[in-house]
């Protein structure tokens, strides 16, 4: 391991930022310039990412600049998307875990932005760490470049030890958990001072300075070696059983210079004695170092100088000043002194940074966007619905009193003006006819949206069905977050679209109600005028009436109110041609308090853009009140002073219902019109809301899949039993199967007396000799003829001479012998043989010859061997 540490990087996996990004931004933005820079920018985002994770990066600054870009992008980017609702499922994998050769490494996998900000801070941090490790501390500007990167990636290890836990909400992998990046952060604390103690020994700073930074460097190094020994679970990392003994030995290290540096101020200031006492402790501590983790650490440089250091000291003290030295517990302690300091991680970090989504306001500006209009058009209803309201009051009212239709029908026989109007009002629009094809489009509307609704349902609870069912077979190790706890604001959503639904379905039929009790009379309006005219009732005339003062009265009392009505007609336009913009607004409110207070600055805006139009609106109201009691009170007058009969109440009675009729008519239009435009327009919306949920529950099952496929990695590593001893018979050899070659036994020798001379060694058996013609106990007195395919025999030498070992690999069908029982040791013997020679094989010894005969000895009877079969 190098001198100073560095920090694996983490490895992700491939992800797709450009569908779920792109559908969010057509969905979000109408098509436009603004939609194109927000689709060109999702694209640069994603090149980014691969460029900052997707390939291997250099130990250099333009690969760090790469991934500082990527984080401060996610930092911008991250109000401004919801992707909490995208479901982008980021996955990564432990740094330090290596893996199995059957499980891969350990890896977790969520859908969420933070943890995705958390891993690439901590590549941050391990590239930084690499790259300090890389630099060259022989001049100024590589120490300076060192303890830079050494700060940053300290600072980052920091950060996400404050965050971590927060961004995922849930338990991290070992590599980010709070713990290890805290270990992590202080060991890059520690080498940022080792590098400055190494820049102020170089710059030949005084002594004193020194001793204090290598002092402050000990202590960080220590607290450092403590954190990695004590802290649950970092031990069982090969990575850190490797940094430990570093860590030590740099402690001694750091420690041997501070008082290597200390000694020489107790030189300068003649204490001669604490000057020896330091200088030895320094070299108990270079000895500890050198004796433990020589093969981690090169303190050859520093062990010499304090050796040199020392052994003037002792002759100057001993010949010269005669100081007595103390001991080392009763030395005065270094002072500290650090210069280094944990980078804070604030954004941007790159200084080339720009935010590819600078146009794209926050989500929570566009959510305060969202209120406000709500709230907008909240106030917009109320001003022009307490408007229509009081015009169908004063529909009613002169409808009730059969104005100003009474007043045109003092002949008694003619329709009157009003009437004929409102007729020919009903047909222009459409009639019966127009009112029916709407309200049966009604229910096919309603059950569309239904069915959407119940779909994206569905899809939910199928996905939360099979996610209970695996965290019941799986039980602790489906450490995933509960389908049902993800699901609740799209179950709270849906919900409220259903209730939606339930209150449309009311207004549906209160709609359809007043178009039953008012469909004769609206059909009679649709007819021609002659039958219009015979369907309502003569009366007799009342021409004397038509000069009298109640009735010149109560026409100029209709003619305001028709004034007030066109007024709440402009009023109407007026209002709902009143736009503003509250961006700019929630902009400057979300920079200068770091939240938004929508409601106080909707509410202020709305009062000042609708103030005067609601006080017109009410002016506008009490005017309308005040004509009503007086055309009331003139219509009383006008009714005393007609002559009253049956036949003139009658037709009166038909008057007001044609009236109440059109005025019904129009309402109910109106309702029927808004009721299909809102259907349609909450198609839409379910659409989107659909979307929201097969996106998520595409998320989910991939995530599944994921973590279906560890655990099934994981349960294939766990044994499946506990080990057992295999019985004896198992270890035997099977039989040979007839017909077939049958191998040479293995010898088995049992422990023999020393004979005083050895005995001449055995002739081996030829090839096409079996195992039981071997184990015949006669001599052989004559050499068997060879088969065809060997060589003959050669006479033998005139002297002895051992085989080829370097080339023979022993009979076909036959073990070796072992290396105990060597009967071919002939250089031992001088006695003749019969080479024989085997094809491709260099001569070996024959039959000896017939005249000189010897026993040999046989070869073992065959047995069961002791080595375990294969």
């Amino acid at each position: 391991m190098a001198t100073f540490i560095s920090v694996p990087l983490k490895k992700s996996s491939e992800v797709d930022l450009v569908k779920p990004l792109s559908k969010f931004v057509t969905s979000t933005y109408p098509p436009g310039e603004e939609q194109t820079e927000s689709l060109r920018a999702v694209e640069e985002l994603n090149k980014l990412r691969k460029s900052a994770l997707g390939r291997p990066l250099d130990k250099h600054e333009s690969s760090l600049e790469i991934l500082l870009r990527y984080y401060d992008q996610l930092c911008a980017i991250e109000p401004k998307l919801p992707f909490t609702e995208l479901c982008l499922t980021f996955t990564w994998k432990d740094a330090f875990d290596k893996g199995s050769l059957f499980g891969g490494s350990v890896k977790l996998a969520l859908a969420s932005l933070g943890y995705e900000k958390t891993c690439v801070l901590f590549n941050v941090g391990a590239l930084a760490s690499q790259i300090a490790s890389e630099q060259n501390l022989d001049n100024d500007e590589g120490l300076k470049t060192a303890a830079k990167f050494y700060q940053l990636a300290s600072g980052a290890f920091a950060h996400i030890k404050d965050t971590v836990l927060s961004a995922l909400n849930r338990e991290p992998t070992m590599d980010i958990s709070p713990e290890t990046v805290g270990t992590l952060s202080q060991i890059m604390l520690s080498q940022a001072q080792e590098v400055f103690v190494l820049k102020a020994t170089a710059d030949k700073m005084k002594d004193a300075i020194v001793a204090k930074l290598a002092n402050q460097a000990a202590d960080y190094y220590s607290d450092a070696f403590k954190q990695c020994q004590y802290k649950e679970n970092l031990p069982k990392y090969f990575y850190f059983q490797e940094v430990l003994p570093v860590l030590a030995a740099k402690h001694c290290m750091m420690q041997a210079t501070a008082e290597l540096h200390q000694s020489a101020l107790a030189h300068q200031k003649k204490k001669f004695g604490e000057e020896i006492a330091r200088l030895q402790h320094a070299t108990e501590l270079v000895k500890t170092a050198t004796s433990r983790y020589d093969e981690y650490v090169n303190v050859k440089d520093l062990s010499d100088k304090i050796s040199r250091a020392l052994t003037a000291a002792k002759k100057d003290n001993d010949f010269i000043y005669h100081d007595r030295v103390p001991e080392v517990k009763d030395l005065e302690h270094i002072g500290k002194a650090s210069l280094v300091k944990a980078t804070a991680i604030q954004t941007p970090l790159s200084q080339k940074f720009t935010d590819l989504f600078e146009k794209m306001v926050p989500m929570a500006v566009q959510q305060s966007m969202s209120a406000a209009n709500s709230r907008k058009a909240d106030t917009v209803n109320r001003l022009i619905g307490s408007m229509r309201e009081a015009t169908n009051l004063c529909n009613g009212v002169l409808a009730s009193l059969n104005l100003p239709a009474a007043l045109e029908d003092l002949s008694g026989d003619a329709v009157p003006q009003s009437i004929l109007e409102k007729s020919r009002a009903v047909v222009q629009q459409g009639g019966l006819q127009s009112i029916e094809q709407l309200i049966k489009d009604l229910p096919e509307l309603l059950q569309r949206n239904r069915e959407i609704l119940d779909e994206s349902l569905k899809m939910l609870d199928d996905e939360e069905t099979t996610d209970n069912e695996l965290r019941g077979k799986f039980n602790q190790r489906w450490n995933r977050t509960p389908s049902g706890d993800l699901y609740k604001p799209l179950r709270a959503e849906g919900n409220n679209f259903r209730n939606i639904l339930d209150k449309a379905v009311q207004a549906d039929q209160v709609v359809k109600e007043r178009y039953t009790a008012h469909c004769e009379m609206i059909a009679l309006l649709c007819k021609p005028e002659n039958e219009l005219s015979a369907a309502i009732p003569s009366a007799n005339p009342t021409k004397t009436l038509q000069g009298s003062e109640v009735v010149n009265v109560l026409r100029a009392q209709l003619a305001q109110l028709d004034e007030v009505k066109r007024e709440r007609e402009v009023l109407e336009g007026e209002v709902k041609s009143v736009t503003f913009d509250m961006t700019a607004k929630f902009l400057t409110a979300l920079a200068q308090d770091g939240a938004i207070n929508e409601e106080a600055l909707t509410t202020s805006e709305l009062d000042t853009r609708y103030g005067s139009h609601t006080q017109r609106v009410q002016q506008n109201l009490r005017r309308q009140e005040e004509l009503l009691s007086q055309i009331q009170v003139s219509h009383q007058e006008f009714s005393a002073l007609k002559q009253s009969n049956s036949e003139a109440n009658n037709r009166e009675e038909v008057l007001k219902k044609l009236a109440s009729a059109h005025d019904s008519y129009i309402e109910i239009s109106c309702n029927i019109k808004e009721g299909t435009k809102f259907y349609n327009d909450l198609t839409e919306i379910l659409l989107k809301f659909q979307n929201k949920c097969s996106d998520i529950v595409f998320a989910r099952k991939t995530e599944r899949d994921e973590l279906l496929k560890e655990l099934q990695q994981s349960i294939a590593r766990e044994p499946s039993a506990p080990s057992f001893n295999i019985p004896s018979y198992q270890s035997n050899t099977p039989a040979p199967a007839s017909g077939g070659p049958t191998p040479g036994p293995r010898s088995v020798f049992t422990q023999q007396q020393p004979q005083a001379k050895p005995q001449p060694p055995a002739r081996p058996p030829l090839p096409n000799i079996t195992p039981q013609a071997a184990s015949t106990s006669a001599p052989v007195s004559t050499p068997v003829a060879p088969s065809s395919t060997n060589l003959p025999p050669v006479a033998p030498p005139s002297q002895a001479q051992g085989p080829p070992y370097s080339t023979y690999q022993g009979y076909p069908g036959y073990y070796q012998m072992p290396m105990a029982y060597n009967p071919y040791a002939y250089a031992q013997f001088n006695m003749p043989y019969m080479p024989y020679q085997a094809q491709g094989q260099a001569g070996y010894p024959g039959a000896p010859p017939a005249q000189q005969p010897y026993p040999y000895p046989q070869q073992p009877p065959q047995q069961q061997p002791y080595y375990p079969q294969q």
